[in-house]
């Protein structure tokens, strides 16, 4: 664990200990002073580092907690930090400072976007309530705040199910809409048996007379996991036969159903992480953002991660230790939410922690 008590050299030394097997030492070393300064900003400033699992390993080592989103959320929810640094895209951020109003939100890199969460908008929500009324919203975290204010409720790749499951519940319902990752969204749906339709903005809330449907979805996907595909999957494991070894797929919800029905197990990352130390004699293919796969190999060193992954975040990859320690020298990069938008996405949100 990296503290602001240890040296430049030791910083070095632990940083080459986690990652020397496929970063080189150079490297390393060059980050170490940053990493030092990062350790003494942040208890200079009061700030929390919270670090999503697809940070590169570096700025992974100096956040203070690491996860998905469902986790990052629940540590912005429960921190008494008076600064946030959030080392994740901006809707990341923005759901942080919905949680925490009267704290100081940073983000690090003003391209750290998401082409998913550009994938919808607050009118398009408000239209999809018009084409079918009374049937409440479940929108993917992976949106922006005033997405999240035309919403009922929040959900994450981990708890997915389960918040469809209560919303049909809580709100007394055989429908629901979610929003806005049509490959997540038709994942749920194989899942828990349900038939789903993919609307247009011209159709009428029952396009077939007698259709039958309990899902209403949207078109729009994450740009990383939309690009895993079947022969990818097929390619491993026909590698791995010719030695007989095991190997194991681990896919993202976020890809497509076929890929998940061609894989061993599908979660979030988090979820991901765990199941991993579960399976230490196995390779493990993980379809998903490739930083995991070396903060996995970091603190998990004996795990068997198969380096075939070349697919990255570019904006998660826009966060470097270099403006991570900027964010904090300057606190730069505020996020502000409006605060009409911030109590209506924070109801959302929290129904989201709560269910779990």
């Amino acid at each position: 664990m990296l503290t602001a008590e240890m040296s430049e050299d030791q910083i070095f030394a632990e940083l080459l200990n986690r990652h020397g097997s496929h970063t080189p030492a150079v490297e390393l070393k060059i980050k170490a002073p940053t990493v030092k300064e990062i350790l003494r900003l942040k208890q200079e400033r009061n700030a929390v580092i919270l670090g999503h699992n697809y940070m590169e390993p570096v700025v992974y080592d100096v956040a203070d907690y690491q996860g998905d989103s469902l986790e990052l959320s629940r540590r912005a929810a429960q921190t008494t930090a008076d600064m946030i640094v959030f080392c994740g895209v901006k809707f990341m951020a923005e759901t942080a400072k919905v949680l925490n109003p009267d704290k100081t939100v940073l983000v690090p890199s003003q391209k750290a976007g998401c082409s998913l969460a550009a994938g919808i908008t607050a009118q398009d929500v408000r239209d999809l309530r018009e084409q079918f009324p009374d049937v409440p919203v479940v929108t993917y975290i992976n949106t922006y705040a005033d997405v999240k204010a035309e919403s009922d409720v929040c959900c994450t790749s981990g708890n997915a199910t389960k918040v469809v499951e209560w919303t049909m519940s809580q709100f007394g319902t055989e429908k629901v809409i979610f929003l806005p990752d049509e490959y997540l969204a038709g994942n749920v749906a194989r899942e828990t048996g349900r038939r789903i339709i993919y609307p247009t903005k011209r159709m009428s809330p029952n396009p077939q007379p007698g259709l039958d449907y309990q899902m209403i979805g949207w078109h729009a996907r994450c740009e990383v996991h939309e690009k895993f595909t079947v022969h990818d999957i097929h390619r491993v494991r026909e590698e791995y036969a010719k030695t007989g070894e095991e190997v194991l797929i681990f896919a993202h919800p976020e890809c497509s159903p076929e890929v998940i029905a061609e894989s061993d197990y599908s979660a979030s990352t988090s979820i991901m992480i765990a199941e991993v130390k579960k399976h230490p004699h196995a390779a493990i293919l993980l379809l998903t953002e490739c930083s995991m796969g070396d903060n996995i190999i970091a603190s998990n060193p004996d795990a068997n991660i198969i380096r075939m992954c070349s697919i990255r975040c570019p904006h998660m990859n826009t966060i470097t230790v270099e403006n991570t320690r900027d964010a904090l020298l300057n606190v730069q990069y505020q996020v502000d939410v409006p605060e009409d938008i911030r109590i209506r996405a924070a109801l959302a949100v929290q129904r989201m922690i709560a269910i779990g």
